[in-house]
């Protein structure tokens, strides 16, 4: 095993220096001006408007292509390794981007003008009203221009913060607010609280209605869908109102007005970067971040064991049925549903099924998202757990229900005390790497805005705009409890066939 781990460690080694040293992805056009857009990659953050507009350049004559990140700071990370040839993003996002690199400049050229605002799902109205009747209020009182100058400007940043007037109450109720906490100034992590101009606006505006704000942070193209689907009341996160957006959701009035830039490597610019000890303290030490991936994994570590065990649940019932019906006949209706639950569960991708459950099965209930995803991923497991069981039982030789029979005992009692006691002994080491493959699975969970041991890595990337560190660092903890639990299931197997000698 311990060969194992170390062949293991050397091929996740050999993966990262070979990755440094890949020929770069880019063209290697240097973009100054717009005009150079054409023909060049171009990075953008996916369902922003600089993806709206950077896809018309897409497909031209000039083999303009479009690389879409999940984070405007994986888009900046591609951009600094050469990968892409600039990132189009708006203007405050790139000046927290790029301020502690030398190597990247944004072109005083604005690529296009757009207006923020908050979106409210169609059907809430009266929601949307309350919401343009308290920014109209913030705007004449000065406390929208206030919140922004304590974000943005030399002499007034962090000398205005919003400060909720005393005697607020709010007996409305909760404002559930989704946005991406991945964009600063408008919305970031300090001190693990998300911060920032939309977070204040939005806060203002939850004490001029009498509600209490609660934060869901989510996937930026997420958004739109969550406040449709009423997970949240509304989204903030620096949102331009486009005619593609307006037949989906509603947009309050305007809050501020931003432009969107583009970010270029200049190769004739560089920098001395950071030294590992330095750069290791920033990633985790720093405002203890290192919180965000020990929450992370214990949220994976739930999530996975209590799948898991109600996925063997689910799937020893699915796979008693079949195998009954396979030997009996009976239970038809039954083998017939358990066949469309195998089907449909196997056929689709994981992370389909778990978007489906949380904003579609669970659209009109508000369910935790540590139960959602206990749901989904239980549903999941369930499926290939039956299978497994099934193989287990089917291959438990036929002469043993023949004996059980013979002795007198009914079909029930034979499968419960002869057939069932071989058939999990056989199958528990591929449980249990059903089990391993759960705890990786779960990765995904991010996308409903449920911290993970993955999600904890991103915000700390999004923080730090450091992309190695918290990779490498999640990489390793998930290597580190596959191999615990590898060591597990293999001195498992050795105690098995000592038993059957």
């Amino acid at each position: 095993m311990k060969k194992k781990l170390s062949l293991l460690l050397l091929g996740l080694t050999a993966a990262l220096f070979i990755g440094c040293g890949n020929k770069a992805e880019s063209t290697g056009k240097q973009v100054k001006t717009i005009d150079d857009l054409e023909g060049a990659r171009i990075g953008v953050q996916i369902g922003t408007i600089g993806d709206i507009y950077a896809s018309d350049y897409e497909g031209d004559k000039a083999g303009t292509t479009i690389d879409r990140y999940n984070k405007i700071t994986d888009a900046v990370q591609a951009l600094k390794q050469d990968k892409v040839d600039c990132v189009i993003v708006d203007e405050q996002p790139a000046i927290a981007t790029t301020k502690d690199e030398p190597s990247l400049v944004i072109l005083d050229e604005p690529f296009a003008l757009e207006e923020y605002a908050i979106c409210i799902a169609k059907d809430n109205e009266e929601l949307l009203d309350s919401v343009n009747g308290a920014l109209a209020e913030l705007k004449e009182e000065g406390v929208i221009e206030q919140i922004i100058e304590n974000y943005i400007g030399d002499e007034t940043k962090g000398t205005c913060p919003y400060v909720t007037p005393e005697g607020t109450e709010y007996p409305n109720g909760t404002l559930v607010v989704a946005t991406n906490v991945a964009f600063p100034p408008y919305e970031y992590y300090e001190d693990a609280t998300p911060v920032g101009i939309d977070m204040e606006i939005i806060k203002a505006i939850g004490d001029k209605l009498g509600m209490d704000v609660q934060i869901e942070d989510i996937e930026f193209d997420s958004i739109i869908n969550a406040v449709d689907s009423h997970k949240a009341d509304v989204g903030i996160a620096g949102m331009t109102m486009t005619e593609e957006r307006l037949k989906s959701i509603n947009f309050s009035d305007p809050y501020t007005t931003s432009k969107q830039v583009i970010i270029s490597r200049d190769p004739e610019k560089s920098g001395e970067g950071i030294g590992f000890v330095e750069n290791f303290k920033r990633c985790f030490i720093t405002d203890g971040r290192y919180k965000y991936m020990l929450k992370g994994l214990v949220n994976t570590l739930i999530i996975a064991l209590c799948a898991v065990l109600a996925g063997m649940f689910i799937g020893f019932i699915v796979a008693i049925i079949r195998v009954t019906h396979d030997k009996t006949g009976s239970l038809t209706v039954l083998n017939s549903i358990c066949k469309v639950y195998l089907t449909i569960i196997r056929g689709t991708p994981m992370m389909i099924q778990l978007l489906i459950i949380y904003y579609v099965v669970f659209k009109a209930v508000v369910v935790p998202k540590v139960i959602v995803s206990i749901i989904a991923f239980a549903i999941n497991s369930g499926a290939y757990v039956a299978e497994i069981m099934r193989g287990g039982i089917m291959s438990v030789d036929g002469g043993q229900m023949e004996a059980g029979r013979s002795l007198g005992l009914s079909y029930k009692q034979t499968m419960v005390s002869i057939v069932l006691p071989q058939a999990i002994k056989t199958v528990l080491p591929s449980l249990l790497n059903e089990f391993i493959s759960l705890i990786k699975e779960t990765s995904i969970c991010g996308y409903i805005g449920l911290i993970d041991l993955t999600r904890g890595g991103d915000i700390i990337r999004s923080i730090t705009y450091e992309a190695f560190m918290p990779l490498i660092a999640v990489a390793f903890i998930y290597l580190a409890i596959v191999q615990l639990l590898t060591i597990g299931v293999g001195k498992l197997e050795k105690n098995l066939r000592k038993s059957e000698k």
